[in-house]
C-alpha cells in the first residue's frame, strides 16, 4: 500500500525523488525501494514522508473506501517498528474540518521512542501497562485507563514502564494538512 501511495503522492506533488529525498532526509535509494514495494519503512521513515509530504501518515498507507461496516483483523495490517513501538493503522477518519488516523499501538520495555515532533496532535489511552509519555524532560506516566492528550508538533517520548504497554494511539490532524487523500477500491472481503 506504501509503494503505491507514496508514488502517486510524490507525482502529484510535483516532486522528483531527489526533491522528496532531500525534504523527508531519507536517501533515493532508499526511497525508489520504498517505490517499488521492496523496502520495509521505519516508523521515523513513514513519518518523514509524512511531513514532507504535508499528508496524514493514513494517506500513505491505506486504502480508501466509505463502507458501512469496516472489520479490520489486526493479522492483516502492515506493522510499522521502531526500536520501542509497533504501530498498526486502524483506521483513518475524514470528520468535518478533522482527520483522525486510529493505531493499535504496542510499547516494548527496555527501551525508548524518540520523536523530533510531527504535525498533529496525539490522543493516547494505555489500556495494560504503565507507559512514560510526553516531553522528554518531564514525561507523564499513564497506567490502564489513563488518556493524554499533547500537540505532537514538540519533541516526546514513548517509554514502557517495566511491561509491555498496550495502548491506543488517536492521531488528530486538520483536513487541510496537505493534498486530498487517495481514493481506491476497499479491498474484498
Amino acid at each position: 500500500m506504501l509503494a503505491a501511495n507514496l508514488k502517486v503522492l510524490r507525482e502529484r506533488s510535483g516532486l522528483s525523488l531527489s526533491e522528496l529525498a532531500r525534504r523527508s532526509g531519507i536517501a533515493k535509494g532508499t526511497l525508489s525501494q520504498l517505490e517499488s514495494g521492496a523496502g520495509n519503512p521505519t516508523i521515523e521513515t513513514v513519518f518523514s514522508l509524512s511531513n514532507a509530504l504535508s499528508v496524514p501518515v493514513s494517506t500513505l498507507l491505506t486504502l480508501r473506501g466509505d463502507p458501512d461496516v469496516v472489520l479490520i483483523r489486526s493479522a492483516d495490517l502492515e506493522v510499522l517498528s521502531s526500536n520501542a513501538v509497533d504501530l498498526r493503522m486502524l483506521r483513518r477518519l475524514d470528520v468535518t474540518e478533522t482527520v483522525f488516523e486510529v493505531y493499535d499501538q504496542r510499547v516494548r520495555p527496555g527501551q525508548q521512542q524518540h520523536s523530533d515532533g510531527h504535525a498533529g496532535i496525539e490522543h493516547v489511552t494505555v489500556v495494560t501497562g504503565r507507559l512514560l509519555i510526553g516531553p522528554p524532560e518531564d514525561p507523564y506516566e499513564l497506567g490502564p485507563g489513563d488518556y493524554v492528550s499533547f500537540p505532537a508538533d514538540r519533541p516526546h517520548i514513548y517509554r514502557a514502564v517495566d511491561e509491555p504497554v498496550l495502548s491506543v494511539l488517536l492521531l488528530q490532524y486538520p483536513a487541510d494538512a496537505g493534498p486530498p487523500a487517495l481514493t481506491c477500491a476497499t479491498p474484498d472481503a
